[in-house]
């Protein structure tokens, strides 16, 4: 019986909700992603509810909400306190995600599902991870190995491989493909045959078109709406896709304003610009030879508040805002500005989420108008603001009475220590010379006696010292806010004058001098806006469609798949589909049903021995070292299995050759070589006489690899000689 793997999903299958599952590996329980959507609503997360506290570790593979956002409320409300683990992207660009999502709310409601010193305190538990780093977990996840791989999509997006006794777990969703102008494309297709594979089912019904005659129709669309004087809105995220649609609107020939509006926007690109590792290759190769960073933008404008907007020159513009579902943030406030005026442009990215504005003006055909609340917050005034300030007197009051008790306790609870300690000497005992008390007649002592042993109950057994112990953590003594608390006036007359000088970047300056520190309170209004602007849906979503899903999915070939957020349709389609082409163990669970997928492999664990391992050659082959030995089994003296030298002659075996060769690449290589090559007819063609030819398909059902065929044809000349040592040169022969 191979490793004990179990996946329980608690949201996100058979519809489009956030994505969270609970994946355990001989008992080792993973929360793989906490995401939660913009309606914040906490009936998704009871399911989490309920097993949060028995999870031992969380893994992120996204920087968006639809992975974490979920993450501060559920470490301060439902009893979650694993260690986190995802890349350094994930880990600060989540941070200012969670940032944006929490200033967004507070602006226009009474928020208090969490706080910014909750997602401070979510985000301190995080161990960052970087690309194919193995990271041995210890104590009861002794054996299990975690790393993350690329997956696209997101910058520091993760696909996770979680290994125990050589069977991989691969949790692989929201991947892409294709290479971006800032990412790479996933690397699930390195992944062969894995024990189990969780993948979602999002795009399966979703055909795309090629990338460049996407964005040429973006740009398109974008200058019409400009000439003809109106302003287009890209309602975007914090942090993700939005790094892509700046890259192409930097890059592109438009001469008008392009302002991008968060309330973490400096933050974000500052963090940006240091995270080019993590990019493309074109990117770092570029930094490499000319040091030019590809986010030092000289064509957007970076704003953290709307007043700044307000502020810009009138004319056509284009604004990159969040929030993309429309729900809050800066976007839903200028949509409601925009909306009214024909000559403007609602450009969306990607699909709205279920229930949102974003959603309902993405149907075909748009509605004519739409209902919408508009919320802001206004000084309190008058009776409300002395009823307030009563209010808040009267509670710093009750907390400075209830500190004074405590220290009172406290001093009373040392005394009775003091009392009962054998190394305080009472200064006003009579027995006790007037030399030893001096001037302080009526105090204490503490004294020394020689050979004296204090009894394990002694508070100050030398000296009366009470050593205050500190927190500390990664950055060093953790400090206790309340001692920095400026006065309210003081934090007023502070925020006049750092005014426009604070750059949003929440890690330099506090939040709440973002947000009026001034008495206020929330005024809503319901509002019907005619919708006559212009509205369009083009796919800068970043994730794989559907043909290429089938695709990297029939490479990968995994021995059992579990197939998660999705439309019921798109799941069961895919379903089918891998069913037939993929392999036969294919899983679409509902919400906490739990589904056994342990291997049905027997994997045993031996051991090389030192005299079969001098013998042994090794030849290098990408990442790994293989070798040709003939063994036979036996034991140890500690009863382990070991594999041993024959102790006869071994037979002569074929030579085996080793890789897998992509034509495109064997093209550029017989190219470089001074061999006129081209593909016709699915065959390559090597000079005049010579055609090479692959046969055979990669995989088959049941994730078994059939063998393939490198046919080469032509008559036995030099040039047939010639490009069959090349062909040789591409494996490694055992």
């Amino acid at each position: 019986m191979g490793t004990s793997v179990q996946v329980t999903p608690l949201c996100g299958v058979y519809n489009e909700n956030p994505l969270s599952y609970l994946i355990s590996v001989d008992g080792f329980n993973f929360l793989v992603d906490c995401g939660w959507n913009d309606h914040l609503d906490t009936s998704l997360l009871q399911p989490l509810s309920r097993v949060a506290s028995k999870i031992d570790a969380v893994l992120l593979s996204h920087p968006d909400t639809f992975h974490l956002g979920a993450l501060p409320y559920a470490m301060k409300q439902l009893g979650l306190s694993a260690p986190i683990y995802a890349t350094e992207p994930v880990f600060r660009l989540g941070l200012l995600t969670m940032y944006d999502q929490y200033l967004s709310r507070k602006q226009v409601s009474e928020f208090d599902l969490f706080s910014l010193d909750d997602i401070d305190s979510a985000f301190q538990t995080v161990t960052r991870l970087t690309y194919s780093q193995n990271h041995h977990l210890s104590g009861k996840g002794e054996g299990i190995v975690i790393s993350p791989h690329v997956a696209g999509h997101l910058l520091g997006g993760t696909v996770w491989k979680i290994s125990k006794d050589g069977e991989d777990v691969i949790y692989a969703v929201d991947f892409n493909h294709r290479k971006e102008k800032h990412l790479n494309g996933t690397a699930l297709q390195s992944f062969v045959r894995p024990a189990v594979l969780i993948t979602d089912s999002y795009n399966a019904l979703n055909n795309q078109l090629p990338m460049k005659q996407r964005e040429r129709a973006f740009i398109d669309a974008t200058r019409r709406t400009l000439e003809a004087g109106g302003s287009v809105l890209i309602p975007v995220d914090t942090a993700g896709r939005v790094l892509e649609l700046m890259l192409i609107l930097e890059e592109s020939p438009l001469s008008y304003p392009i302002y991008f509006l968060t309330y973490v926007s400096s933050s974000t690109v500052e963090y940006v610009k240091s995270f080019l590792e993590w990019m493309s290759d074109s990117i770092a190769k570029s930094f490499e030879h000319t040091r030019d960073n590809a986010f030092l933008l000289k064509n957007i404008t970076l704003l953290i508040n709307k007043n700044e907007l307000d502020k810009a020159p009138s004319g056509p513009k284009v604004v990159l805002a969040s929030m993309g579902s429309l729900e809050a943030g800066f976007s839903h406030d200028i949509f409601v500005e925009w909306a009214t005026d024909s000559k403007n442009l609602v450009l969306f990215t990607e699909r709205g989420q279920y229930a949102t504005l974003a959603r309902m003006l993405q149907a075909d055909p748009p509605p004519k108008a739409v209902k919408v609340t508009v919320s802001k917050r206004v000084p309190l005034v008058g009776d409300e603001l002395i009823a307030y300030e009563e209010e808040q007197n009267r509670i710093k009051e009750e907390a400075l009475k209830a500190s004074r008790i405590k220290e009172e306790e406290l001093k009373a609870s040392r005394a009775s220590d003091n009392a009962t300690d054998p190394m305080v000497i009472d200064a006003g005992n009579s027995n006790i010379s007037s030399e030893v008390v001096g001037s302080q007649s009526g105090k204490f002592r503490d004294i020394l006696i020689d050979g004296f042993v204090p009894p394990s109950t002694s508070v100050a057994p030398m000296f009366p010292f009470y050593e205050i112990s500190s927190d500390w953590d990664d950055f060093g003594e953790v400090i206790n806010p309340d001692d920095y608390v400026m006065k309210d006036e003081d934090m007023d007359h502070g925020a006049m004058h750092l005014g426009n000088n604070m750059e949003g970047k929440l890690d330099e300056v506090p939040a709440s001098l973002i947000l009026d520190t001034r008495p206020s309170k929330v005024v809503s209004n319901e509002l019907t806006v005619s919708v006559k602007c212009s509205l369009t849906y083009m796919d800068f979503e970043g994730r794989a469609d559907s043909r290429a899903i089938k695709s990297i999915l029939a490479h990968v070939a995994p021995l059992k798949l579990v197939l998660v957020r999705g439309s019921a349709e798109a799941t069961e389609h895919l379903k089918q589909h891998c069913l037939k082409h993929v392999c036969p163990h294919v899983y679409a669970p509902q919400i906490e049903e739990t589904i056994d997928v342990t291997s049905d492999m027997c994997a045993y664990k031996v051991q090389l021995s030192e005299k079969l391992m001098s013998n042994v050659l090794f030849k290098k082959l990408g990442d790994y070292e293989i070798a040709w030995f003939d063994a036979e089994v036996g034991k140890t003296e500690n009863e382990m299995r070991s594999l041993l030298p024959l102790s006869t002659p071994p037979p002569p075996h074929k030579s085996v050759l080793v890789g897998d060769l992509k034509m495109a690449d064997f093209k550029q290589y017989l190219a470089s070589k001074g061999v006129q090559v081209e593909f016709s007819g699915g065959a390559l063609r090597c000079g005049e006489y010579v055609t090479l030819r692959k046969v055979g398909e990669t995989s088959q059902k049941g994730g078994l690899s059939s063998k393939q065929q490198i046919i080469l044809e032509g008559p036995l000349c030099e040039d047939y000689y010639k490009i069959r040592e090349y062909l040789y040169s591409q494996y490694y022969l055992l």
